[in-house]
């Protein structure tokens, strides 16, 4: 067993599982409980109210530290839509994702900017949090800085970054140098392992035909890239998870968008598994 002083609490991201909690929700979080998650990051509600959610966390000893959440969801009514998160424990709302198109550098970066502050004011003023959970495509730069940066500099305190492992990894960073530089501001981190032949989002250079006409970087898919159970993949977890340690990182929470050969469950049973008799956590 690897050495982690840090007894984290451990979660899963619902997206993973995500056919499975269509099939049968309640049934889904029992599962999740009994291979030992303590918490659950909610990715869309399946048509339950906040106090039927709750019900069914309390019944099987589950909480909710997060959810992921577009920003369009307080739109309408932002005390409302907080309101709802709150009541079944939410204390960090995630922007799950955001286009480029609307990050540094572009037109729309400025309004996104208040856009966040907005947001991120209202759910201070409930006692909770912004979060921003990144991709690989925030780790391209303009004007010399990340676009990820440029976010948590603009907005400041009202927002905290939501690491995720795998995308900073695949875009050519070490995860846990990132870790650290957020130290502080990392109560939530992403575990989540993959599979590529090079990192960086593909090569260095764009492929070129016959005739010198380049033909763009490759695919994810032509990069041979995917999502894999914990400890099954290229992440080095005993680095992360020290660098999670260093800079306060509170609750780890498990994330497989995809499985390709087994079921989610199943998946998540693997990364639960790997975390307990690896780590002890």
């Amino acid at each position: 067993m690897e050495n982690i002083m840090k007894q984290f609490h451990v979660g899963i991201q619902l997206y993973g599982v995500r056919n499975a909690m269509e099939r049968d929700f309640e049934g889904t979080l029992k599962a999740l409980a009994d291979m030992g998650y303590e918490y659950v990051e909610f990715a869309g509600y399946y048509g339950h109210t906040a106090e039927e959610i709750k019900a069914i966390l309390d019944k099987y000893g589950l909480k909710c530290i997060s959810a992921h959440q577009a920003l369009d969801f307080y739109d309408e009514d932002p005390d409302a839509a907080a309101e709802f998160l709150k009541a079944f424990g939410v204390k960090y709302s995630v922007i799950p994702w955001y286009g480029k198109e609307k990050l540094a550098g572009t037109d729309e970066w400025a309004a996104s900017a208040e856009r966040f502050k907005k947001v991120g004011a209202v759910l201070k003023a409930h006692g909770m949090k912004l979060g921003y959970h990144n991709h690989d495509f925030e780790f391209e730069k303009y004007e010399g800085k990340y676009l990820h940066d440029y976010i948590f500099d603009e907005v400041g305190d009202l927002i905290d970054p939501e690491l995720d492992t795998c995308w900073v990894h695949y875009a050519g960073i070490n995860p846990a140098d990132k870790i650290r530089e957020f130290a502080g501001r990392v109560e939530i981190v992403h575990l989540k392992d993959f599979v590529c032949e090079e990192l960086g989002g593909g090569p260095a250079y764009d492929l070129i035909d016959n005739s010198g006409k380049g033909l763009g970087k490759k695919s994810r898919e032509d990069n041979g890239f995917q999502f894999r159970p914990l400890g099954t993949g290229r992440q080095n977890f005993l680095e992360i998870l020290e660098a999670c340690e260093a800079s306060g990182t509170e609750y780890v929470i498990v994330e497989q968008d995809q499985t390709y050969d087994i079921p989610e469950l199943e998946a998540a049973k693997i990364s639960r598994d790997y975390l307990r008799e690896t780590f002890g956590l």
